[in-house]
């Protein structure tokens, strides 16, 4: 498509399509026409979901991977579904005969393309993380505001009855008053490998297209698709990737406080692998919030000697989930519908089973004009945030010896955390003495306005914004 006809015809142009009648048309029988954007992995799932939801009806699929495309195509087909294919996500956004889309695409692209189908008239469902930073998050919550559309995030526990009675049973007092909310994501991961040098993109990848607003540097990983997480212009590490899962329950657990916390301190690196990965496989994130504050922990090595057949830790048996700690016992749950309330001496006391899919509350929303709140690009931007701010906090950092990083966590469960952290990395052979801990910096934040302040508040506020390449610009 020529620059020039996108640029009048997409979200750096404005609201058109909005005052179009076609951009609010439903389809045939009042189905919601729906089209899946990003289709290796979790792409996959949102076509089940979609085809699963009443109400809606999958209608396009877009790859910029053309083998990725053509075998997704094929697998709906044998469900005796046609859909219209497309490369480009801008073409399909720009389509008269679509109402919503979902996007399941890297990271890096996740803001660029629910805010181009938003101007263009088109309800949003936008995976984890929301954003890849936080200036673009904001930019997401503000283009919902504009443009009027359901955008909603990708954080299921909001849509199942389990969390949402639990915390409504807490919030009688029955374990007291909240003081802790933490998270966890301890899950395998290998290294990535290392190349040489320069690889060529797959000649099946409009890699124009796949790196959008980044450079169109030669990918540097063996692996082209997935292990772009591990790479910080396009992931974000598993603080956000899984993390923000975690982070938005904490969120939740505390009330759902609409800004930033006070302050934020975080430290990590990449431990045990020489690949080709730049973020943190081991990393602690404390977050300054009222009323109690949540603390973040990612484990991607095995319990020990590097050997991911010896399993992985778990704190009070989690290990992708939450923990969060009341008065008079716990909430523990895991990455699904379920979870549980535990007494002090860890006896359980209270259950809480069910879920619904994420997918149908998204068609319900737009099908009744109705968004809650908490399933909003609002929240799901307040959430990824606070992946980002830590993963600042630790990209400003520098190397320390351990007993150093502990007195810089001042809350005694933050700096235990740090002290099992060192065992951990103990234990898998790191000698703690050569290489310290990448230690960052205590940053102080106007939550409400989402900047750091501060004595370091120039180098940690360049952090809140990506570059982004023309053609590719973010505009609300």
């Amino acid at each position: 498509m020529k620059r020039r006809h996108f640029l009048s015809t997409s979200a750096f142009a404005g609201t058109w399509s909005l005052l179009a009648p076609h951009a609010r048309a439903q389809g045939a029988n009042d189905d919601l026409r729906v089209a899946v954007i990003g289709l290796n992995g979790r792409g996959m799932a949102h076509v089940d979901g979609v085809i699963g939801a009443k109400g809606a009806r999958l209608v396009a699929l877009c790859d910029c991977d053309s083998k990725v495309l053509a075998r997704a195509k094929e697998k709906v087909g044998k469900k005796g579904l046609e859909v219209t294919v497309y490369e480009d996500f801008r073409t399909l956004c720009e389509s008269p005969d679509i109402d919503a889309v979902t996007i399941a695409t890297p990271n890096h692209t996740h803001c660029l393309i629910a805010i181009t189908a938003a101007a263009n008239g088109k309800h949003v469902y936008v995976e984890k993380p929301v954003s890849h930073n936080v200036w673009e998050g904001r930019k997401l919550a503000e283009a919902q505001a504009k443009y009027g559309k359901v955008i909603q995030h990708g954080f299921q526990r909001r849509s199942e009855t389990a969390w949402a009675e639990a915390f409504a049973w807490l919030a009688e007092g029955k374990l007291g008053k909240l003081t802790l909310a933490r998270g966890f994501c301890y899950k395998p991961r290998p290294s990535i490998g290392k190349v040489g040098g320069p690889q060529k993109p797959p000649t099946e990848v409009n890699y124009d297209l796949w790196c959008g607003p980044r450079a169109t540097d030669p990918p540097r990983r063996k692996q082209f698709h997935y292990d772009w997480h591990w790479q910080s212009p396009y992931g974000n590490g598993d603080l956000g990737n899984q993390g923000p899962h975690q982070l938005d329950v904490c969120r939740w657990a505390l009330g759902d406080p609409q800004q930033l916390p006070s302050s934020v301190i975080s430290c990590g690196g990449r431990f045990a692998h020489d690949d080709d990965g730049d973020v943190a496989n081991t990393q602690i994130v404390f977050l300054g919030y009222e009323p109690a504050p949540i603390l973040f922990e990612v484990r991607g090595l095995p319990k020990k000697d590097v050997d991911y057949k010896s399993g992985m830790d778990s704190y009070k048996g989690q290990q992708i989930g939450n923990i969060i700690e009341y008065e008079g016992g716990w909430l523990a749950g895991g990455h699904n519908a379920g979870c549980a309330v535990f007494d002090t001496a860890g006896k359980k006391i209270k259950e809480f089973k069910g879920g619904r899919s994420h997918f149908q509350s998204w068609v319900d929303s737009i099908r009744t004009g109705k968004q809650d709140k908490m399933l909003s690009a609002e929240s799901g931007h307040l959430s990824s945030a606070l992946a980002h701010i830590g993963n600042i906090s630790c990209a400003l950092g520098e190397p320390q010896m351990s007993r150093y990083v502990r007195e810089s966590f001042t809350h005694p469960a933050a700096a235990e955390a740090v002290e099992r952290m060192d065992a951990h990395l103990v234990a898998n052979g790191v000698d703690l003495k050569k290489t310290g801990i990448p230690a960052g910096p205590l940053l102080t934040l106007d939550g409400a306005r989402e900047t750091f302040t501060g004595s370091l508040a120039d180098r940690a506020n360049a952090l809140l914004k990506d570059p982004y390449r023309d053609g590719f610009g973010i505009t609300v």
